[in-house]
Protein backbone atom coordinates (compact mmCIF):
# COMPACT_ATOMS: atom_id res chain seq x y z
CA UNK A 1 0.00 0.00 0.00
CA UNK A 2 2.91 2.48 0.77
CA UNK A 3 4.50 2.11 -2.72
CA UNK A 4 1.16 3.16 -4.44
CA UNK A 5 -0.70 5.91 -1.72
CA UNK A 6 1.49 8.96 -3.39
CA UNK A 7 -0.88 7.89 -6.83
CA UNK A 8 -4.31 8.89 -4.68
CA UNK A 9 -4.74 12.83 -5.41
CA UNK A 10 -4.07 14.80 -2.39
CA UNK A 11 -7.79 16.30 -1.94
CA UNK A 12 -10.48 14.41 -1.26
CA UNK A 13 -11.79 11.64 0.89
CA UNK A 14 -9.99 8.27 1.31
CA UNK A 15 -11.85 5.25 2.53
CA UNK A 16 -9.86 2.74 4.43
CA UNK A 17 -12.36 -0.52 3.77
CA UNK A 18 -12.56 -2.96 6.64
CA UNK A 19 -9.27 -1.16 8.31
CA UNK A 20 -8.72 -3.09 11.38
CA UNK A 21 -6.18 -1.79 13.66
CA UNK A 22 -5.79 1.26 11.40
CA UNK A 23 -2.51 0.78 10.22
CA UNK A 24 -3.20 2.43 6.84
CA UNK A 25 -5.34 4.91 8.19
CA UNK A 26 -2.61 6.73 10.14
CA UNK A 27 0.09 6.50 7.82
CA UNK A 28 -2.56 7.99 5.22
CA UNK A 29 -3.67 10.51 7.85
CA UNK A 30 0.38 11.14 8.22
CA UNK A 31 0.56 11.97 4.60
CA UNK A 32 -2.36 14.26 4.49
CA UNK A 33 -4.85 12.73 3.48
CA UNK A 34 -8.33 13.10 5.10
CA UNK A 35 -9.56 9.29 6.06
CA UNK A 36 -13.00 7.80 6.45
CA UNK A 37 -11.60 4.07 8.36
CA UNK A 38 -14.49 1.78 8.14
CA UNK A 39 -14.77 -1.64 10.24
CA UNK A 40 -17.15 -3.51 12.44
CA UNK A 41 -15.35 -2.57 15.36
CA UNK A 42 -13.39 0.58 15.17
CA UNK A 43 -12.51 0.89 19.14
CA UNK A 44 -8.72 1.06 18.26
CA UNK A 45 -9.00 3.20 15.25
CA UNK A 46 -10.88 5.61 17.61
CA UNK A 47 -7.46 5.83 20.12
CA UNK A 48 -5.79 7.39 17.44
CA UNK A 49 -7.11 10.39 17.85
CA UNK A 50 -6.34 11.96 14.71
CA UNK A 51 -8.38 14.68 13.76
CA UNK A 52 -7.62 13.37 9.85
CA UNK A 53 -9.27 10.23 10.68
CA UNK A 54 -12.81 9.86 10.74
CA UNK A 55 -14.23 6.18 11.64
CA UNK A 56 -17.55 4.77 10.97
CA UNK A 57 -18.17 1.01 12.54
CA UNK A 58 -20.60 -0.95 10.47
CA UNK A 59 -21.04 -4.12 9.08
CA UNK A 60 -19.35 -4.50 5.46
CA UNK A 61 -21.25 -7.34 4.64
CA UNK A 62 -24.76 -6.91 4.94
CA UNK A 63 -27.28 -7.42 1.58
CA UNK A 64 -27.54 -3.44 1.54
CA UNK A 65 -23.93 -1.89 1.02
CA UNK A 66 -23.94 0.60 4.26
CA UNK A 67 -22.03 3.24 2.21
CA UNK A 68 -24.08 3.87 -0.28
CA UNK A 69 -23.32 7.45 -1.73
CA UNK A 70 -20.09 7.97 -0.76
CA UNK A 71 -17.33 9.19 -3.45
CA UNK A 72 -14.12 9.07 -2.67
CA UNK A 73 -10.84 9.78 -4.24
CA UNK A 74 -9.19 7.02 -2.68
CA UNK A 75 -9.96 3.27 -1.85
CA UNK A 76 -7.73 1.06 0.05
CA UNK A 77 -8.52 -2.46 1.32
CA UNK A 78 -6.32 -4.80 2.18
CA UNK A 79 -6.58 -8.88 3.90
CA UNK A 80 -10.32 -8.40 2.84
CA UNK A 81 -12.70 -10.20 0.84
CA UNK A 82 -16.35 -10.11 0.36
CA UNK A 83 -17.58 -10.34 -3.21
CA UNK A 84 -20.76 -9.45 -3.51
CA UNK A 85 -19.44 -6.12 -2.46
CA UNK A 86 -16.37 -5.94 -4.35
CA UNK A 87 -18.41 -4.15 -7.76
CA UNK A 88 -19.48 -1.41 -5.79
CA UNK A 89 -15.94 -0.23 -4.77
CA UNK A 90 -14.94 1.31 -8.42
CA UNK A 91 -18.34 2.95 -8.34
CA UNK A 92 -17.34 4.46 -5.42
CA UNK A 93 -14.41 6.52 -6.71
CA UNK A 94 -14.65 10.01 -8.49
CA UNK A 95 -12.99 10.44 -11.37
CA UNK A 96 -8.84 10.24 -10.90
CA UNK A 97 -9.55 8.24 -7.98
CA UNK A 98 -7.26 5.34 -6.62
CA UNK A 99 -7.83 1.59 -5.97
CA UNK A 100 -5.29 0.17 -4.01
CA UNK A 101 -6.58 -3.76 -2.79
CA UNK A 102 -4.34 -6.39 -1.68
CA UNK A 103 -5.37 -9.70 -0.03
CA UNK A 104 -4.34 -13.56 -0.12
CA UNK A 105 -4.94 -15.08 -3.19
CA UNK A 106 -5.27 -19.18 -4.28
CA UNK A 107 -2.68 -21.26 -3.51
CA UNK A 108 -2.47 -19.43 0.27
CA UNK A 109 -3.68 -22.46 1.65
CA UNK A 110 -0.65 -23.93 1.54
CA UNK A 111 0.60 -21.56 4.09
CA UNK A 112 -2.18 -21.46 6.67
CA UNK A 113 -5.17 -19.31 7.09
CA UNK A 114 -6.96 -17.76 5.51
CA UNK A 115 -7.35 -21.40 3.49
CA UNK A 116 -11.30 -20.64 2.56
CA UNK A 117 -11.55 -20.21 -1.18
CA UNK A 118 -14.21 -17.19 -0.33
CA UNK A 119 -11.52 -15.80 1.45
CA UNK A 120 -8.77 -16.17 -1.59
CA UNK A 121 -8.88 -14.29 -5.20
CA UNK A 122 -8.66 -16.71 -7.90
CA UNK A 123 -6.17 -15.88 -10.77
CA UNK A 124 -6.71 -12.24 -12.18
CA UNK A 125 -9.43 -11.84 -10.44
CA UNK A 126 -8.36 -8.43 -9.59
CA UNK A 127 -7.51 -7.31 -13.08
CA UNK A 128 -11.16 -8.60 -14.10
CA UNK A 129 -12.19 -6.09 -11.32
CA UNK A 130 -10.87 -3.11 -13.47
CA UNK A 131 -11.30 -3.86 -16.80
CA UNK A 132 -14.86 -4.36 -15.64
CA UNK A 133 -14.79 -0.93 -14.82
CA UNK A 134 -12.76 0.82 -17.45
CA UNK A 135 -9.73 1.47 -14.29
CA UNK A 136 -6.31 1.80 -16.02
CA UNK A 137 -4.11 -0.54 -13.91
CA UNK A 138 -0.90 0.82 -12.89
CA UNK A 139 0.34 -1.65 -11.15
CA UNK A 140 -0.77 -5.40 -10.30
CA UNK A 141 1.21 -8.21 -8.90
CA UNK A 142 0.00 -12.09 -8.10
CA UNK A 143 2.57 -13.77 -6.29
CA UNK A 144 4.24 -15.27 -3.30
CA UNK A 145 5.33 -12.85 -0.76
CA UNK A 146 7.46 -13.76 2.65
CA UNK A 147 6.33 -10.66 4.68
CA UNK A 148 5.10 -10.24 7.13
CA UNK A 149 4.58 -14.27 7.00
CA UNK A 150 4.44 -17.12 3.66
CA UNK A 151 1.24 -15.81 1.91
CA UNK A 152 0.00 -15.51 -1.34
CA UNK A 153 -1.31 -12.53 -2.16
CA UNK A 154 -2.78 -10.39 -5.55
CA UNK A 155 -2.18 -6.16 -5.62
CA UNK A 156 -3.60 -3.83 -7.22
CA UNK A 157 -3.19 -0.44 -7.92
CA UNK A 158 -5.78 1.32 -10.37
CA UNK A 159 -6.59 4.56 -11.73
CA UNK A 160 -10.08 5.78 -12.53
CA UNK A 161 -10.47 7.36 -15.74
CA UNK A 162 -11.46 11.20 -15.82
Amino acid sequence: MKRFASQIPKEGLVLDLACGGGRHAKYLAMLGYPILAVDQDVTIVEQLKNPLITSKACNLELEEWPLAGLECEGIVVTNYLYRPHLDLLPKMLSKGGVLIYETFAHGNAQFGKPANPNFLLNSGELLALAARHDLKVLAYEDIYTDEPKPAMVQRLCALKAG
